[in-house]
């Protein structure tokens, strides 16, 4: 018999008893499923994390005051005020590794236009934070250098500022908020960003200059910042080299001991990203592991059906070796029959897969995301797994003798 022959025979023998063969391939159906499922989750979620990461912003690091020892006590960041205005200006002018540096200065306040009134955050801040972080208008212009110098009540809002005092699709720009009892003019509206990797809603906050911030709203702290520097490195080789810069520079202007703790913090947002996908990369590893394993088991179910399906056909198999049947012949048949059992068990969990893949991405939000290669990989190793149990009931079915076959009741 050719290939095509024994084909034929193992699937009309599955098909004889199809429940028999539909549990038996049940265990490979859900390890396949298992897999594509748990990597198309994991690789949804790196996709998430990333966006979320993006719309912080790129090749940025953030620079907060505090962190500090003073009388025996350990301060946390924005504990104490110990960035200047002037260490500000020593970033963007005297490290080449660094393309913007903006403040960021921020209290929450009620926002009010007509009878409409919002509680979120008043941001005192610069132009180039916007740069550094890539946010884009959806309407009128943003802070300008000149807004920043005369200390203007000009204002950019958020959309969800937008959607609350305004409505969905209303366009402020033009009109007038008032801002902790004082009158501010829309003169942009930012494009929607969505949420932070912490959930923190990036719409939900307006804009100032910070110097209208510090004169208006702040009040006090003289030449201290009472906020935190975002930084921009030029490029995101340059991140590293900016952060130690940055951290140079500060212990000089603040004159550190080369004993002592930095009296600020830097965070790098690069660095948290690649944990986070990391983290995020060993999860999805560990599940389809743990999936895998569903495969093993598939396995030896096959292995277990095929020696009963071997003794159960022990006198077919006399008769087949009587009228000229080879061991060989015998062999493919029942090695056939088990891959047939595999892939098409691999096949029925691949769409089983999708599906699971497809309903959990909705519940949770996130992209779902199948690369062709996970799919050939699991159908593969189910294959893989059907030849490789299926091997010894073939091997036994073939080393009978015709003369105690044929004699089998």
């Amino acid at each position: 018999m050719n290939l095509l022959q024994v084909f034929r025979v193992a699937l009309r023998a599955l098909v004889r008893n199809k429940l028999r063969s539909f549990l038996t391939t049940l265990g490979i159906i859900i390890g396949v499923g298992a897999v594509i499922a748990m990597v198309a989750i994991g690789e949804g979620a790196k996709a998430r994390v990333q966006e979320a990461f993006a719309s912080v912003g790129s090749n940025m690091l953030i620079v907060l005051p505090g962190a500090t020892t003073q009388g025996g006590a350990t301060g946390g960041f924005g504990s104490l005020p110990t960035l200047t205005w002037d260490d500000l200006k020593a970033m963007q002018t005297e490290l080449p590794s660094v393309r913007w540096a903006a403040p960021s200065l921020r209290s929450a306040a009620q926002v009010q236009s007509d009878e409409q009134n919002w509680s979120t955050q008043v941001n005192g801040t610069t132009p180039e934070y916007f740069e550094l972080r890539g946010w884009k208008l959806s309407r009128g212009s943003g802070l300008s250098s000149s807004d920043v110098e005369a200390g203007t009540k000009a204002v950019v809002l958020g959309q969800t500022v937008v959607d609350k005092l305004y409505g969905a699709n209303a366009d402020p720009v033009g009109q007038l908020v008032r801002i902790k009892n004082m009158l501010f003019q829309v003169i942009g509206v930012l494009e929607k960003k969505g949420q932070s990797p912490i959930g923190q809603d990036f719409d939900d906050a307006v804009f100032i200059p910070v110097t209208t911030y510090r004169s208006k709203i702040q009040g006090g702290l003289g030449n201290y910042i009472a906020g935190v520097v975002f930084v921009g490195a030029a490029s995101a080789p340059d991140v590293a080299r900016a952060e130690r810069e940055i951290t140079a520079l500060l212990r000089e202007r603040h004159r550190i001991a080369p004993d002592a703790d930095d009296d600020f913090s830097i965070r790098n947002l690069t660095e948290m990203a690649g944990a986070m996908q990391q983290g995020t990369n060993t999860l999805t590893a560990l599940l389809a592991s743990i999936a895998a394993v569903s495969l093993l088991v598939g396995g030896i179910g096959i292995m277990n059906i095929m020696l009963v399906s071997v003794t159960e056909r022990t006198r077919e198999i006399g008769v087949r070796m009587a009228v000229g049947a080879r061991p060989g012949h015998i062999l493919s048949q029942f090695l056939v029959e088990a891959l047939t059992l595999a892939l098409l068990g691999g096949l029925i969990g691949v769409g089983l897969g999708l599906l699971t893949a497809a309903r959990l991405a909705s519940a949770f939000g996130w992209p779902m995301l199948v690369r062709p290669e996970v799919i050939a990989l699991a159908v593969g190793f189910s294959a893989l797994v059907g030849v490789g149990f299926g091997l010894y009931p073939a091997h036994k079915a073939s080393r009978l003798d015709p003369i105690a076959a044929l004699r089998y009741e």
